[in-house]
């Protein structure tokens, strides 16, 4: 899993039949210091998540599980709402 911030929506009025009535978000990964870390994705949100939120999301084949149809084609999907992230070191990597 990964982590992203919800910067904004997609709507599509023609997609896949397996798409119908999902919500696409766009996200912005991000490191665990909430820097940026790559190119911004379209997701499947699967939790209610809302723009400016820190989300935790799934990508690849997995992603497509997550989904209320696993045979949809989804290659990110978001699964979770961050409440916080606490990314002390301890030394190493």
């Amino acid at each position: 899993m990964k982590l992203g911030i919800i910067t904004g929506h997609v709507v599509a009025t023609r997609k896949d039949e397996n798409l119908i009535g999902a919500k696409l978000l766009i996200i912005q990964p991000i490191l665990p210091d909430g820097a940026p870390a790559g190119k911004p994705v379209v997701a499947v949100d699967t939790v209610g998540a809302g723009i400016g939120e820190t989300i935790i999301y799934a990508v690849g084949s997995v992603a497509s599980r997550a989904t209320q149809h696993p045979n949809a084609p989804v290659d990110a999907a978001i699964v979770g709402i961050v409440d916080s992230v606490d990314c002390a070191r301890t030394g190493g990597v």
